[in-house]
């Protein structure tokens, strides 16, 4: 049995900065994001070599099934409750089947008249292993419609498996469905015997979290303030107790984060306009508090969604649930059937519902529709194999250690590892940085937001989770399209290469991809169409942020960058040439008035921006020269307009010269005014030197281009001298742009002579 920890007070703070072990919250996500390869090696693949099952006894069976029969709490904002789907059956084609517009209908008019959720029941079945004593009961649970930004459809089945030891009576491990087999389960091993299993439901999409610490109706990640976890079976005290744990889905408003929801569509319409739906409203589908009409209808994220809050609780009808009746508002009892009941239903139709998912491309964003649907329980595998269902590879290690008649769990990782692996990210959000001069530097900060991501190989979105991170599983090998979106943000897209011999394949740059909100997203394209090399990867740098973007590419690109950053654009071909490009969306004194004028032709975003182009990239020492000169004298203009800003009409004995000694910041002719002119004519003299080397280049002349390239070095390490004597006469944020920029200059100058043509 796992410890458990005496737990005092109420629920934790979700976006608290601390645990108890020391380990912040930020670090949690990163290491969830950036190493959770143990937890998800064995969540796809070839299924594992395990003892066959049979079915119970009906007295065991009966007997576990009310011992198990967890009590469900549900969000106060929920339609749908577990119901029974017999009252919509319908026969097509010489089959039972449930009809989606039949049972979506049916179950709000019935509830609309009884004022009551209708026909509470929840469905069970049981299996035991051969040879051995583990059994499963199954609890499946019905809802007639699911409502959720990344995924909604007809009909809906979640299932709780309770591994039990027939033996010792004791449950061995909890499993509940999360959204899909791109997303882990939540699991937990060695629950409590004698505490009635929690289940904490996910509003509108019903994916079933687990609630095994001391408060019942609060999802907690990590153990953390004496609390015990939901899905970890530790505390987290160091970033080495991360590495094992799964990384399962969760719920991600009982964390801290808002989730906005959007409307299903059917043909166009929203699907309460639908003519066979007479008893579905607006009101029927998740509260309007919670919904948004597109991802793009917003300018920013939302920050105003309310979080989970516990409405109605769903306990077994023959037991009693004190903790439900002190928590939630309303307690509703339920039925108890066996699925077995249900087995004459072929399936649960309906047709296939939309939703918006932008996709930046090169040319214009492009809308596709991307909702599964449900299937009938008794015909998938893990109805007769529920280990099947267990996604974290250390809860079937342990399963497989206890018992033969589950495999081991490297059979089943290595069968993953041969066709299946998981693509791992955090998506986090880009904001203006303090340390930059205005409009020109990013930083990256947590998401406030949940997103959405889909691998575009695959036709199942997912969300992300604990405030960013994002998994999908079982990615086939080979080359695929990564595309993040989110309510009032721009979308990123990317082009990953998922390889069999990595687990864990991460997306982003260093696993983090930061987002940008509408208002501030400023498209750069960049094509090769009349260009005389083949673009094969791009990648973008803020001078404060670093790398925040890097792709492989097929010619074309488009990214969303804010606004309010300074970038290097770099690009290479396919012989891994390199060439670079300053990109600065809104630099100091640009008139806003100079546009092209034409927004209706130019590409414009929402916001009226046209797109930033990069119509014809280069590589080589001659684009690599170019940039640099582009750079220094983006950064001569600002240090020129703030030495106006500061000159007293003074300008002491200066001579016009680089080398003039007007460096000091104290005493004499030296005061910071001469330094930071110093600065600006060393500067200027980098310009100079940058644009000779792109012109000897131009002009194949190879060792001139390697005497300039020299020469523009030494006039670097120029700048970098007066820039320390300028520092007091600048300001802060410049000073420390200039830095960044020299440094940024030098590794493109070192590019450049090693570039293997001019």
């Amino acid at each position: 049995m796992t410890d458990r920890a005496d737990a005092e007070g109420g629920r934790s703070d979700a976006g608290s900065g601390r645990s108890d072990g020391g380990v912040d919250r930020r670090t949690v996500l990163g290491a969830l994001a950036g190493a959770g390869s143990a937890a998800i090696a064995g969540c796809s693949g070839s299924e594992p070599d395990d003892a066959a099952t049979s079915g119970l006894e009906a007295e065991t069976l009966e007997e576990l099934a009310a011992r198990f029969a967890p009590t469900l709490y549900f969000d106060s904002a929920e339609p749908w409750f577990p119901t029974d789907p017999r009252p919509y059956t319908v026969e097509e084609g010489g089959e039972t089947v449930v009809d989606g517009f039949a049972a979506f209908d049916g179950y709000h008019e019935r509830y609309d008249e009884a004022g009551e959720p209708p026909d509470p029941t929840v469905f069970y079945n049981g299996v035991r292993y051969e040879d051995s004593p583990l059994a499963v009961v199954q609890f499946w649970i019905y809802s007639s419609f699911d409502q959720f930004t990344a995924n909604f459809h007809w009909h809906d089945w979640e299932v709780l498996h309770v591994f039990v030891d027939l033996d010792t009576g004791d449950p061995q491990l909890y499993v509940a469905s999360s959204h899909s087999r791109s997303v882990p389960n939540n699991e937990f091993l060695d629950p409590e015997p004698d505490a009635i299993p929690r289940i904490l439901t996910e509003l509108g999409s019903h994916s079933s979290t687990l609630s095994v610490n001391e408060n019942p109706d609060g999802f907690q990640r990590v153990g953390e303030e004496g609390l015990l976890a939901d899905i970890t079976n530790t505390t987290i005290d160091t970033v080495e107790d991360l590495l094992g744990i799964p990384i399962a889905y969760g719920l991600p408003r009982d964390e801290g984060m808002r989730l906005p929801f959007v409307v299903p569509e059917y043909e166009g319409e929203p699907i309460y306009e639908h003519p066979d739906l007479p008893s579905v409203t607006a009101e029927s589908l998740v509260d309007d508090a919670l919904s948004i009409r597109s991802l793009d209808a917003l300018r920013s994220p939302p920050t105003d969604l309310p979080l989970r809050e516990t409405g109605i609780a769903f306990r077994y009808a023959d037991r009693e649930d004190a903790t439900a009746d002190e928590v939630a508002e309303e307690v509703v009892g339920y039925d108890l059937v066996e699925t077995a009941e249900l087995e004459d239903i072929a399936a649960f139709t309906g047709p296939q519902l939309s939703f918006e998912f932008a996709v930046p491309e090169a040319v214009e964003d492009a809308v596709a529709g991307h909702i599964t649907t449900t299937g009938v329980p008794w015909d998938q595998p893990r109805y007769e194999n529920p280990a099947l269902d267990v996604t974290a590879g250390n809860h079937r290690a342990e399963l497989a250690g206890r018992y033969d008649a589950i495999a081991d769990a490297e059979s089943l990782g290595a069968g993953a590892a041969e066709e299946l692996d998981a693509v791992v990210a955090r998506v986090t959000r880009a904001t203006e940085t303090d340390e930059a001069p205005d409009g020109e530097g990013l930083t990256t900060t947590d998401a406030v937001t949940e997103s959405f991501v889909l691998i575009e190989s695959d036709p199942e979105a997912v969300p992300t989770f604990a405030g960013g991170v994002a998994v999908a599983n079982g990615v086939p090998e080979g080359d695929h399209r990564l595309t993040i979106n989110g309510a009032g943000q721009a979308p990123h897209s990317e082009t990953l290469t998922v390889s069999a011999d990595e687990p864990v394949t991460t997306a982003g740059v260093d696993s983090e991809i930061p987002l940008v909100a509408r208002e501030n997203a400023r498209k750069v394209e960049i094509d090769d169409a009349d260009s005389d090399v083949d673009l094969a990867r791009t990648a973008i740098e803020d001078d404060f942020a670093g790398r925040i973007y890097d792709s492989a590419v097929d010619g074309t690109d488009a990214v969303y960058v804010h606004a309010g950053g300074a970038y290097t654009t770099e690009v290479r071909d396919a012989d891994d040439e390199i060439g670079a490009y300053r990109v600065n969306p809104d630099p100091p004194g640009r008139d806003d008035d100079s546009d092209d004028g034409d927004d209706s032709d130019d590409g414009a975003d929402s916001e009226g921006n046209a797109p930033i182009r990069i119509d014809r990239p280069e590589t080589g020492a001659a684009p690599l020269a170019g940039y640099v000169a582009d750079v220094a004298e983006e950064t001569r203009a600002a240090v020129a307009a703030a030495a106006a800003e500061g000159d007293d009409g003074d300008d002491d004995d200066d001579d016009g010269s680089d080398d003039a000694s007007g460096g000091g910041g104290s005493g004499g002719s030296g005061g910071p005014s001469n330094a930071v002119n110093g600065l600006e004519r060393a500067l200027a003299a980098a310009v100079d030197a940058a644009e000779r080397a792109e012109e000897r280049a131009r002009e194949g002349d190879g060792e001139g281009t390697d005497r300039q390239l020299e020469n523009v070095l030494a006039r670097i390490a120029r700048i970098e001298e007066r820039l320390e004597a300028a520092r007091e006469g600048l300001p802060p944020g410049l000073a420390n742009a200039t830095g960044k920029r020299v440094e940024q200059a030098t590794r493109r100058v070192e590019q450049a002579q090693n570039a293997g043509k001019l």
